[in-house]
């Protein structure tokens, strides 16, 4: 999606960068770890396919994608590459039986140091706030591993409420409706600050 494609979003402890070309030989690094993989439901790819994929993030109108950046290490080190901890994704697409717009949420901590320090929430809460206030989503969903128990408990304080299992694909379904009651709570746990480039 270009929405973001000049977009920084700076957190406390994290900044959300787009996903550019020169991140790929990094998240292709982390994406040879096969618990990321299955953590993720993710495919292994070769280098390339993962440029590939990077191109589809970029121009593909129905997914969202910003890289984790470690704040502190990016602006002692000025190097986005050495600064990246995650991604976070949003895939778009309208709910088959009532039709309205959803936002599909992601979040991965890759490196394992920086695990446990709060990135993730800080990052998905900039990501869902971003979302929220700039395209017309009516609910966000996320599609986690039944194993997952920290995403799963993650998603359980952003006040998202399991709606499935399916374990043929050992997986759990929880949605959040957007409900100006919930977009001021969000607004209370977050401050979206964007700067364009």
């Amino acid at each position: 999606m270009h929405l973001n494609e000049n977009t920084k979003i700076l957190g406390r402890r994290i900044l959300l960068v787009p996903y550019e070309a020169r991140h790929v030989p990094k998240y292709h690094e982390w994406m040879g770890s096969e618990t990321l993989r299955q953590l993720t439901a993710s495919e292994e790819l070769t280098l390339d396919e993962e440029y590939e994929m990077q191109r589809s993030w970029r121009e593909d109108a129905d997914k969202l994608t910003f890289i984790v950046l470690n704040a502190e290490l990016y602006e002692r080190e000025q190097d986005e590459i050495a600064a990246m901890v995650g991604d976070t994704n949003l895939f778009l697409h309208r709910d088959p039986d009532s039709n309205l717009l959803v936002g599909e949420a992601e979040i991965m901590i890759a490196e394992p140091d920086a695990r446990g320090k709060g990135f993730g929430r800080e990052a998905m809460l900039l990501m869902l706030k971003y979302a929220q206030s700039q395209l017309n989503l009516d609910k966000f969903e996320v599609k986690i591993d039944m194993d997952n128990i920290t995403s799963l408990h993650l998603f359980e304080t952003f006040q998202f409420v399991e709606t499935r299992r399916v374990e043929v694909f050992h997986e759990v379904t929880l949605e959040r409706p957007i409900t100006p009651d919930w977009v001021s709570w969000l607004n209370q746990q977050v401050d979206l600050r964007i700067e364009s480039f």
